[in-house]
């Protein structure tokens, strides 16, 4: 479902409460950037459709670990000691990072060192939700600088793990200045793309969960092989998080939460806590009202602690700090 606006994301957005960040930052520098970024976008997700789920995931993983900075594409870098974000567990499954080369050669291209990468992920990540049928035109502040270093050794004290409690995701999100409510919409990010079985395995071995649909669990063992199966196998192998709209950002999350079909223990567990539970029917209840939450939570996220003004740089290429 498409809306052509979102009241909640535009009141959240409105003035300059990004620390430094403001709406059409590059209206004089790149007039065309947000334009060539949306381009771009729809260009990758008509040719390698997982590229919009692929922004969504990144955003959250750069905006988690301290800041919006774009350290996350830092890649590793033996001569200066680099070790990039990528390299974590907690990254395990991420993949389209060279297709962030694209968005910023096109733009270097218009623009030369003016637009961040920074930028380039939160925009990205706006304008993959809408291609996947998600909030349209969320309104979003740029003006974000990218980071210097990279917070390797910060990710797995940041990133939420898969089994996590509820209480944990919770206060890893309210660090960002996000409740209940947001966690429930933006963990409903969820309903597209996919899951390695690494990270199912314990909810189906040696019995199937008992919070899980029986005949859920089923299917997800026929998707995914035995336990004891080498971790190579288990790495590989994946099962959708969705298998009704599976390439559509809505409320199927949401629904299949109340019928015992969470693929993460931590999303399943959304279901059945006090604290998140009333989000939960009532997102599945109303697409709009789950679109309408998302959209704010996804542009507070993007505004997490960003570098702005004389901070940090603007990278000329995603990968690595602009030579000195």
């Amino acid at each position: 479902m498409h809306c052509s606006s979102w009241n909640a994301a535009t009141a959240a957005a409105s003035g300059d409460g990004g620390g430094g960040l403001r709406l059409n930052y590059y209206s004089e520098s790149c007039p065309r950037a947000e334009e060539i970024v949306k381009e771009q976008v729809r260009r990758l997700y008509e040719e390698h459709g997982n590229t919009a789920v692929s922004w969504l995931r990144a955003l959250f993983h750069d905006c988690t670990v301290k800041s919006c900075d774009a350290s996350l594409l830092l890649e590793t870098d033996a001569a200066t000691g680099l070790v990039s974000e990528q390299a974590s567990p907690r990254s395990f499954g991420m993949r389209n990072f060279k297709y962030v080369g694209a968005i910023k050669s096109a733009l270097e291209r218009e623009c030369p060192g003016t637009v961040s990468c920074a930028d380039i992920l939160a925009l990205a990540a706006r304008d993959g939700a809408a291609m996947l049928g998600g909030p349209a035109a969320i309104p979003m502040r740029t003006g974000r600088r990218d980071a210097t270093e990279s917070q390797y050794g910060e990710v797995e004290r940041y990133i939420p793990n898969h089994n996590d409690t509820v209480s944990a995701v919770l206060s890893r999100f309210a660090a960002m200045g996000l409740g209940a409510e947001a966690v429930v919409a933006l963990l409903g990010a969820h309903s597209v793309g996919r899951v390695h079985c690494s990270n199912l395995v314990a909810r189906l071995y040696p019995a199937v969960d008992a919070g899980m649909e029986p005949a859920y669990g089923a299917y997800l063992r026929g998707r995914c092989p035995t336990a004891d199966a080498r971790e190579d196998t288990r790495d590989v192998a994946y099962a959708r998080n969705d298998r009704a709209t599976p390439m559509v950002l809505d409320n199927m999350y949401h629904k299949n939460l109340l019928k015992g079909r969470g693929l993460l223990l931590v999303d399943q567990r959304l279901a059945s806590d006090p604290r998140t539970a009333p989000f939960v029917r009532r997102m599945a209840a109303d697409n709009g009202y789950f679109g309408e939450t998302f959209a704010a939570a996804l542009v507070r996220m993007s505004e997490n602690g960003p570098l702005t003004g004389g901070q940090g740089e603007v990278r000329k290429d995603c990968r690595f700090v602009n030579a000195k």
